[in-house]
């Protein structure tokens, strides 16, 4: 970033506080934040961001110089749009402070407390969606007045607000979950139930935990990202977000009431959608969305695509994602009201081949253990018990499994990201052919149910031998 330049500067004060935010990143930030923003200069309220970095001080360094302000840069593919961001107020780090985070949480100022802290922040066992005593963050947090995982700080923040007599924050989760909200309210609830069980049953009875559904394609923000603006604005903005066009945010609209102030922002009123039932929705994002990204993710990966975009510009590849939404994905689940599944499926499909959008398929990649239940597994269960062949979905999932073995189809070493990766790479490394590699990571229960595993064995083992046998492209002309 060009030194000579001055940095970014806030043009005007961040409302009053009114929401903390626990993991602040990119996403939240392209997305959770700008709607916040258009909300508050619609319909004015005290809604300004607290963010908090649950492990690193590297968004909280970036923002600080520039009083927390920053740049989200849409990305069309005719072009680019700027705008500057100025409704957080602060960022803390949890692990250098955790007492000014519990302390924000129980202000009686903050009416929201919001979550991005990815599938895996929430220590649960993906495949039960319960909490994972076990996890050795939740361990900590059992022990230790002052928590370290997201769960800790929620039931720790409601404590302290339950013993001043007031009423509960709205815990308002932002992640890629199915049943978001009711995932994590059982999570709470049950970390809540081995600390004190009268701080859960005031919990279960006087919190609440909306599911939502977000929608954004927000890549990683690059060195090269940050040099170009600067030359271009002339200013150094050190944590720019860049985003896709499109958004969508449906939420279910059950907040804490708040006793004479405003309970939530005025959301409606900047286009997001508050309804009675998400689930129509999640099962849409997650399955079409989440479920198609993860499988061009592992596909494209070891088919050497660097990107969503170059991977659906491959025409197998096209062929390949539409096929999945078409025969695998759309029968599998109730469609929203008023929505049409197959217009949904275009429209994915240009935002995916949005060449200004470069999402990397080992970005996508990462955590896979934690997104598989929930974007591809749920769908192949669906589809089990309809008797409806799923040859592409198993055919992501030996992708998956490949990918997490550590060494790709030429014989290179991957990368690989992931809270169980050590352990998935001894499992692959335990067998010598495929269908001993896909035995052992099937019977990982925190990722596949028991029943699921077994009814997935032979088709998962086909397809983990076929990619292997004869290539990513042959294997994919063969689904089709």
């Amino acid at each position: 970033m060009p030194a000579d330049l001055p940095g970014l500067k806030r043009q005007a004060p961040a409302p009053e506080k009114g929401l903390v935010h626990l993991g602040l990143g990119a996403f939240f930030r392209a997305f959770g934040a700008v709607y916040i923003e258009d909300a508050v200069k619609t319909s004015g309220g005290d809604w300004g961001i607290v963010g908090v970095s649950l492990q690193s001080a590297r968004v909280r360094d970036q923002l600080a110089p520039q009083d927390f302000a920053y740049t989200a840069v849409e990305l069309g593919p005719e072009g680019e749009t700027r705008r500057q961001v100025e409704v957080v107020r602060d960022v803390l780090v949890a692990r250098e402070n955790p007492e000014a985070v519990l302390a924000v949480m129980a202000d009686p100022a903050i009416r929201i407390v919001s979550l991005t802290v990815t599938e895996k922040g929430y220590c649960h066992d993906p495949a039960t969606g319960r909490l994972n005593t076990d996890h050795p963050d939740i361990r900590h947090d059992l022990e230790n007045a002052e928590p370290v995982s997201a769960p800790g700080y929620l039931v720790r923040a409601l404590a302290r607000r339950k013993t001043a007599g007031l009423p509960p924050f709205t815990v308002l989760t932002c992640d890629n979950l199915p049943d978001n909200g009711r995932l994590v309210r059982g999570v709470v609830l049950e970390l809540a139930e081995r600390l004190d069980p009268e701080l859960a049953a005031w919990i279960a009875r006087e919190g609440r935990f909306p599911a939502t559904m977000v929608d954004r394609i927000v890549p990683a923000t690059k060195p090269e990202d940050i040099d170009r603006l600067a030359r271009e604005t002339g200013v150094c903005d050190a944590a720019p977000v860049m985003h896709e066009p499109f958004r969508q945010w449906v939420v279910e609209d059950g907040f804490v009431p708040a006793y004479g102030r405003e309970a939530r922002p005025d959301l409606a009123a900047v286009g997001v959608e508050l309804v009675g039932n998400v689930t129509p929705y999640e099962h849409m994002k997650l399955r079409m969305l989440n479920g198609t990204h993860s499988s061009l993710a592992y596909l494209g990966y070891l088919a050497g695509h660097e990107t969503i975009a170059d991977t659906v510009a491959d025409p197998v590849f096209a062929s390949f994602v539409r096929g999945l939404w078409h025969r695998e994905i759309i029968p599998s689940f109730t469609a929203p009201p008023g929505v049409d599944l197959n217009v949904y499926a275009e429209a994915l499909f240009e935002r995916y081949a949005n060449p200004a959008i470069r999402h990397r398929t080992w970005q996508i990649a990462m955590d896979g253990s934690q997104k598989l239940p929930q974007r591809i597994l749920g769908t192949l269960r669906d589809n089990l018990e309809a008797q409806r062949p799923s040859p592409g979905l198993s055919l992501a999932v030996a992708a998956w499994m490949i990918y997490v073995g550590g060494t790709d189809l030429k014989g290179n070493p991957i990368d690989v990201r992931d809270p169980l990766a050590e352990r998935l790479k001894e499992l692959s490394d335990s067998a010598g052919d495929a269908s001993g590699k896909v035995a052992a990571l099937l019977g990982v229960t925190g990722i596949f149910d028991p029943h699921l595993a077994s009814a997935l064995g032979s088709a998962v083992t086909a397809a983990y031998a076929a990619l292997q046998a004869n290539g990513v492209r042959f294997a994919l002309e063969d689904t089709l």
